[in-house]
């Protein structure tokens, strides 16, 4: 078993979590003095020039600890997002990480959204399809574009009701 300390920063808890896991196969634990604060969280992997690698997360905390939100939604970026191959150990040292920790989601009006300041997450008026975009995505310039990409990461069509969800986010990033 592996103790890292926040200490350290959530983006290298994030990264220590996806070598630890793939160079060994173990999942670290956070030591006892990380704070017992619950937050949501994702973690987004991508490649030095930026392209996206693997990102997972949750929009409500599913586990005890911010630190422990980390871990194992670093370990899903690299290993389960359905998008990519797993990541592999030897591409470890050309990708960067980066970890935002979301703020509780409030209920919101397209008025009110900017895509620069908020994320979104829209779902279906049964809870079944949920899409959500992280705030200040490049090429994410106008609240139509962002609704647009969260409606159809839900499978939701344009003729469907739904909820609008805003968050912001403190984004931490590896340094380049």
């Amino acid at each position: 078993m592996t103790v890292v300390s926040v200490d350290r920063g959530l983006v290298s808890l994030a990264r220590c979590a996806v070598e630890e896991y793939l160079l060994r196969g173990h999942v670290i634990k956070p030591s006892v003095t990380e704070p017992s604060a619950q937050a949501a969280c994702f973690v987004c992997i991508k490649t030095r020039d930026g392209k996206l690698r693997g990102c997972m997360g949750t929009t409500e905390p599913s586990k005890p600890s911010l630190a422990e939100e980390v871990i194992a939604n670093a370990i899903n970026a690299a290993t389960r997002d359905p998008r990519f191959v797993p990541v592999s150990a030897e591409e470890l040292p050309s990708l960067r990480f980066s970890v935002d920790v979301l703020s509780r989601l409030e209920p919101t009006t397209p008025d009110k959204l900017d895509p620069r300041t908020y994320g979104v997450l829209v779902e279906d008026e049964r809870r079944t399809k949920r899409g959500l975009l992280l705030p200040a995505i490049e090429g994410i310039e106008t609240v139509e574009q962002q609704l647009a990409i969260a409606m159809y990461k839900a499978g939701l069509r344009a003729d469907e009701s739904f909820k609008i969800y805003r968050f912001t986010v403190q984004r931490f990033r590896e340094e380049e």
